[in-house]
């Protein structure tokens, strides 16, 4: 039995939630968001809150149920406060500033790398070793964190790299005489 899907969704004051058969849409203050549910999950507004309940009994239901609840109460956190995510850059010469809405990076390269931000993520540079990653949808934020870190990840030997904020990269030995 799933704990997290039984936990009811609540819906703060100046969020609408629309529920069009299996499509669930949320407004807020931040913007919008919608997303489908399975087939195997059935949605229900009461009051100030959301109920997710499975309609069948398998394996795969239970599995949707609680990633279902997840998602929704994510979409309705997004739109309310929303997420953000930092980056450091750390090693002698990494920097990063803003080309208008795009990124630009020194990570060691004999080129800058420069990022242009997806629809509704926003860049902000408040350090030149820092990078503050913003938006409603966390799964897109997640992603283009990912990738910009897989730009130049941390290197065990001497940490060098871009990394998230309060990361801790293990550290290897060196070469021996």
């Amino acid at each position: 039995m799933s704990r997290i899907g039984k936990k009811a969704v609540a819906v703060p004051a100046g969020v609408t939630v629309t529920i069009s058969g299996q499509t669930v849409e949320v407004k807020g203050p931040k913007g919008q968001l919608s997303w489908t549910l399975p087939e195997e999950i059935l949605v229900k507004q009461e009051g100030g809150e959301l109920n997710l309940t499975k309609a069948v009994e398998t394996t795969r239901a239970q599995a949707m149920w609680g990633l279902s609840r997840t998602l929704v109460s994510n979409m309705v956190e997004g739109v309310t406060a929303g997420f953000e995510k930092t980056l450091e850059l750390v090693g002698v010469g990494y920097r990063a500033a803003m080309k208008g809405d795009a990124l630009s990076m020194q990570l060691g390269f004999s080129h800058d790398v420069d990022v242009p931000p997806p629809s509704g993520i926003t860049f902000a540079v408040p350090k030149q070793t820092e990078i503050k990653i913003s938006g409603i949808d966390k799964q897109v934020v997640g992603e283009i964190a990912s990738k910009i870190r897989g730009l130049r990840p941390p290197e065990p030997y001497k940490g060098k790299g871009v990394r998230y904020a309060g990361e801790v990269v293990r550290r290897k030995e060196g070469k021996k005489k």
